[in-house]
C-alpha cells in the first residue's frame, strides 16, 4: 500500500467510523419501521471490516476475516463509490457536504486498496 500520512489516515479512519455510525443508525430506524435492512446491513459490515483492515494496515491492529469475506466486503464498498462521486458532483464547491463525501470516497478507496492487498 502506497504510503499515505498520518493526517489521511486520521480523517480517513473518522470518515468510516462516522459511516459506521450513520449506517448502524440507518439499521436500528429500519427495523423499528420493519423496512428491509438487507443493504444497510451488507454496507455496515463491508465498511467495518475495511476500517478493521485500514487500522491492521496503518496500526498493526489484528485483522483475521476469510478471503470469502474480504472479497464480498470489497465488492460492497466498490458498490457505493457511484453514488458519492454522484453526491460530490452535485455538492457545492466548499460546501461541508462535499468535503465530508471527499473524505469518504478517499476513506473507500483506501480501505478497498487495503482489502485488494489481503487477497494477494
Amino acid at each position: 500500500m502506497n504510503t499515505v500520512s498520518q493526517e489521511i489516515q486520521d480523517l480517513s479512519i473518522k470518515s468510516l467510523e462516522s459511516t459506521m455510525n450513520k449506517l448502524t443508525n440507518a439499521y436500528k430506524t429500519m427495523t423499528e419501521k420493519g423496512s428491509s435492512t438487507t443493504l444497510v446491513k451488507k454496507r455496515l459490515n463491508a465498511v467495518k471490516i475495511g476500517l478493521e483492515s485500514l487500522k491492521g494496515t496503518w496500526n498493526e491492529e489484528d485483522f483475521n476475516y476469510n478471503e470469502e469475506i474480504i472479497l464480498t466486503s470489497k465488492e460492497v464498498l466498490q458498490g457505493i463509490l457511484p453514488s458519492i462521486e454522484k453526491q460530490i458532483t452535485k455538492a457545492k464547491e466548499g460546501s461541508s457536504q462535499k468535503t465530508l463525501n471527499e473524505r469518504r470516497l478517499t476513506a473507500l478507496l483506501l480501505a478497498i486498496e487495503s482489502l485488494e492487498n489481503r487477497l494477494m
